[in-house]
């Protein structure tokens, strides 16, 4: 069995490895490309159009399962988020909720991920002028470049484990990227047992990014004290703004900024408000509290929720972006806002997971010899 007492240590000492840089240092300076004398929309479009999103979560694949037909290439109706609307919005990466309805847990959640998983794989496959599948910040980068939009696989909830570190190892070799702590016997209301302490040193090994939205509070300080990683919140808001449940207090937030990780603030009416000015609120706070390396955007788009006005779909994103120029962001944050902290936390994991490869073997832990 793996060493299950690893020492913990911060992220940032993960640097270094092989002579490689440290992912955490600053980037470059920021050279400016929109002209401050424009109207801020049309600033936007110049910022997104060298800066995409990288889009927190997108419910898209569960939304394609009902359609007998679709093309995402000339457009769908039909859902939030197509080809064209991505281009109009300049996303440039988009993550794909694998997650599944209530209910499902054992071997029916773990058949349905897979199901999910194909589904993903197989629209991407059909749709090779628009999209690429991808794994790596390197890749998402590369795929921007190419004029496709970067798809990542997750996050997916942690019923599709089925409580096996094998089949975690099995969704990673499949491409599964970001894992959600919640709604499992080891990461519950109770927090962390020893299994999923476990789960999360594996998920480290592998590079996958540990998603807590939803997840309890006491789940979320473990799971700050095991990663390695920096973790996510891919729909999460200012809880001080709007008393959603999965919206953060300032003191995780506080937390959150320490640890380098990232909220990802949702593009939904009811955990940031009915309008653009509501979600920039969010964006404003969280970036205050937690610093402007540590928030990101969550379209949140074909997840059966509804929007703020003018944020209606995935073409939407220079309007939130010209709100925000109104307010006084600088060109940097705004660019590290819609794509350089999602490349952050993509490149740590890769870091984290070399460097943790080197100390650990594949964990066999079993759920019932830790949590039995």
């Amino acid at each position: 069995m793996a060493d299950l007492q690893d020492e913990l240590h911060p992220p940032t000492e993960v640097g270094g490895l092989d002579g490689l840089p440290d992912p955490f240092e600053a980037a470059e300076a920021y050279s400016p490309v929109s002209d401050p004398d424009s109207a801020p929309l049309e600033r936007a479009h110049a910022i997104l159009a060298a800066h995409p999103v990288a889009d927190g979560y997108s419910g898209l694949p569960w939304a394609l399962r009902h359609l007998p037909w679709y093309d995402l290439e000339l457009g769908e109706s039909a859902v939030d988020t197509d080809v064209p609307r991505m281009r109009e919005g300049h996303v440039g990466a988009l993550f794909w909720s694998l997650h599944l309805p209530e209910g499902l847990a054992g071997d029916r959640a773990v058949g349905a991920t897979l199901e999910q998983l194909d589904l993903v794989k197989t629209v991407v496959q059909a749709h090779p002028e628009g999209l690429r599948l991808t794994c790596t910040a390197g890749q998402t980068t590369d795929a921007r470049n190419c004029g496709r939009v970067a798809v990542l696989l997750g996050p997916a909830g942690a019923a599709a484990l089925g409580d096996s570190l094998g089949i975690l190892r099995s969704l990673h070799a499949l491409g599964l990227r970001i894992l959600t702590l919640s709604g499992a016997t080891w990461a519950s209301e109770a927090g962390l047992t020893r299994f999923g302490e476990e789960v999360v040193r594996e998920m480290n090994r592998l590079g996958v990014l540990a998603d807590l939205s939803g997840a309890s509070a006491d789940t979320i300080h473990r799971a700050f004290a095991v990663s390695k990683s920096p973790v996510l919140f891919t729909r999460s808001a200012a809880r001080a703004l709007r008393p959603h449940p999965a919206n953060l207090p300032d003191g995780l937030l506080t937390e959150l900024g320490a640890a380098k990780g990232l909220c990802m603030v949702p593009l939904t009416a009811e955990q940031t408000g009915p309008s653009v000015r509501d979600v920039a609120d969010h964006l404003d706070h969280v970036r205050e509290i937690a610093g402007p390396e540590c928030v990101g955007l969550s379209g949140t788009y074909d997840a059966g929720t509804a929007h703020p006005q003018d944020l209606g779909d995935a073409s939407c994103y220079p309007h939130l972006i010209a709100e925000l120029l109104h307010r006084g962001w600088s060109e940097a944050d705004i660019a590290l806002l819609t794509w350089g902290n999602v490349q952050r936390v993509l490149r740590s994991a890769d870091f984290t997971a070399r460097a943790a490869q080197q100390r650990r073997e594949p964990s066999t832990a079993k759920i019932a010899d830790l949590d039995g």
